[in-house]
């Protein structure tokens, strides 16, 4: 079985500025996720995507193979679909074998282990399913949302009728942290996720990523605190 991990780390960001190389718990943050790849024995290769050179360098040095991405899929409003299969095109290029699967892990949510990497491509190969998405399991909440007239509304339940919390239908959310998918669910419907669907679900710990220079202290304290931050 052949499975690639594809690591997206574009050089432009707005909220925090070179992200991708932040210091995080004393590594630049791209290492984090290349870390946790390498230690998964089901992957066979990493490859880091990068229109930045700087990003190239430093995924070298912990242990990726590099792809140059073009610059008119590097912008802001570039999907990560499209990184994908240029990505697939250049690692087909480059190995004999045919790619099984690819793993898809998010650079900004390092909260994670390889052994989520490994159960995940598990449960995806045993279940001969298509796709998965890393995801949290949302317990005891009562969810609200506010609709297009600005009026709150509640979502998995009827506020005039509440029920005990431990009768709430289970909710999960998509946590961002990785996806794995067959190549040819992404080239069939531009979309990471298709055909059979599985989830992953992860610690919940595990759902906070960084987006903005807050997270960085709370994640790294996360991180610390479960010990992840360790060889």
């Amino acid at each position: 079985m052949h499975v690639s991990c594809i690591i997206l780390a574009r050089g432009g960001s707005k909220g925090i500025p070179n992200k991708n190389l932040i210091d995080f718990c004393g590594k630049p943050l791209l290492s984090w996720t290349i870390k946790q790849a390498r230690l998964c024995t089901n992957i066979t290769n990493i490859w880091v995507s990068s229109d930045s050179s700087k990003i190239l360098d430093v995924a070298e040095e912990y242990g990726a193979q590099c792809i140059k991405r073009p610059l008119e899929i590097s912008t802001d409003n570039s999907t990560s679909e499209s990184a994908w299969k240029h990505a697939i095109q250049v690692i087909n290029k480059t190995v004999n074998n045919t790619i099984d699967y690819i793993v898809a892990p998010q650079v900004t949510s390092p909260i994670r282990e390889s052994k989520d990497f490994t159960k995940a491509i598990n449960q995806l190969v045993n279940s001969e399913k298509d796709s998965l998405l890393s995801v949290s399991e949302v317990e005891d909440y009562f969810s609200w949302k506010v609709n297009s007239f600005g009026i709150p509304e509640s979502i998995n339940y009827d506020y005039k009728e509440r029920k005990p919390r431990q009768l709430l239908d289970k909710l999960y959310l998509e946590n961002g942290s990785f996806y794995i998918f067959k190549p040819h669910i992404l080239h069939q419907n531009n979309n990471r996720l298709g055909g059979d669907i599985s989830i992953y679900i992860m610690d919940k710990f595990k759902m906070f990523q960084i987006d903005n220079k807050e997270d960085i202290s709370l994640c790294e304290v996360i991180m610390k605190g479960y010990r992840l931050d360790r060889p």
